[in-house]
Order: structure tokens, then sequence, then C-alpha cells
């Protein structure tokens, strides 16, 4: 039996499906209406606690699931665990947005699932984050990228180990340092002066050599090698 083409969410008028998680009434009400506001996302529910999230997110099927950290019940480790984690037969993109300027939950938080991790600052970058999680990619706040690298290299990153046994080219290995830097294709792209489908190609050898999901996930996996300086 043959289906209609399946829509990329924001897709061909299709809006971006989003469930807000937040425990705080007031920033969960300023989310929805930020989110509610754009043409291109619907917002399909709320709720106060990570068991909630889990369980509306299995009723109504969101593209994108916007996640606190810190909240009762459940809190957002968890519940993306359980949305995102590995193992998880139908995983839902989650994109954990927190006020904490990158305390040890971020890194747990990508572990878990997590397509993008954001701080709480400005309605642009959120609205940025949920379209680009929504469309496949993974999304990492520079600023959270250079703080985990300042404040938790020691305990990301392995005692041995550094980039031996790594099966990976001299120049893949300089494009995971650079994706785990915080740069977009773009940006690696003028680094290295390739072009940005060069870069993309060696971004999907990466993934596929290492056995990783995403982008997000290859920024752990070089802070964990400690192939970050």
């Amino acid at each position: 039996m043959s289906g209609a083409p399946v829509r990329e969410p924001g897709a061909g008028g299709a809006p971006v499906r989003v469930l807000v998680c937040d425990d705080q009434m007031l920033v969960r009400t300023g989310l929805v209406t930020i989110i509610g506001a754009q043409p291109d996302m619907e917002v399909t529910g709320e709720c106060a606690d990570g068991r909630a999230a889990v369980d509306l997110a299995a009723q109504v099927r969101p593209d994108v699931v916007v996640m606190d950290v810190r909240m009762p019940v459940l809190d957002g480790i968890e519940a993306t665990r359980l949305l995102a984690g590995s193992g998880v037969r139908d995983p839902v993109k989650v994109l954990v947005v927190t006020t904490f300027n990158l305390d040890e939950y971020v890194y747990e938080a990508l572990r878990a699932g997590a397509s993008g991790f954001l701080l709480k600052d400005a309605p642009p970058e959120l609205l940025h984050g949920i379209r680009t999680v929504a469309s496949g990619a993974a999304l990492l706040d520079p600023e959270v990228t250079r703080q985990l690298v300042g404040r938790y290299a020691s305990r990301i990153r392995p005692s041995d180990g550094g980039d031996r046994e790594i099966p990976l080219t001299p120049r893949e290995l300089e494009v995971l340092r650079l994706i785990a830097d915080g740069l977009s294709n773009s940006e690696i792209a003028a680094a290295l002066v390739i072009s940005q489908e060069t870069v993309k190609t060696f971004v999907s050898r990466i993934l596929s050599k290492l056995h990783l999901r995403d982008r997000v996930q290859a920024v752990v996996y070089a802070y964990r090698r400690g192939l970050v300086n």
C-alpha cells in the first residue's frame, strides 16, 4: 500500500508540534505564548513535571519536547531518557532549555538523548533551537560547549585513552574537534577551506564510524575521549 509522502515538521505548511514542560507556571506560560505565536509552530500540550511529559508525549506525539531540567515527580533528565534515550523504540526529539547556567545536569541530559541544550535567555535562540531540532539536526549552545570544556573536562574526559583507537582519519578527527568546539558546517568549511558538502560528508562518516546518532553525541564523544583542549 502506498501512502502520502511524509512531510517534515515545518515543511509544506505543516507546523512544528511542540510540547512544553516546565514546573514554573509563569515560565511555562511565557514559553507557550512565544511558541504559539509562531506561524510555523503549534503547542500541542504543556505540563509541569517529567512524568506528565512522558505520558502526554505518548498521547499527542509532538515533534519536539521543550524540557526543563529541575522538576518534581520526574526530572528533565530522566524524562529525556524515557523519551529519547538509547533503546527507546520511537524516540521523540527533546530540546532541554534551562535557566541554570550549565550545572552538572547538562552533560547528563545530552547522554540521556537530548537533541539539544539551550540556556533560557532569549526567545530568538529558543525558536531557532526548536526549528533546528525539529529539522533533524542537533543543537548545542556555544556557551554550553565552552563551559562543558572549561568546567567539566576533568569529569567528562577519561584519565587515559586520548585519541588512541579512534577509527577516524586525521581529517575526520579534525572535523570532530571542530564540531566539539560548537562550529556549524559553514564555519567548519571556512576553517578548513573546503565546501559545506564536503563537511557534511565528513560528519556523516564520523557518525557512522563511531555509531553515533547526531552531532550532540559526537560532541559528548569528543569530550569523553579527550579530543577537546
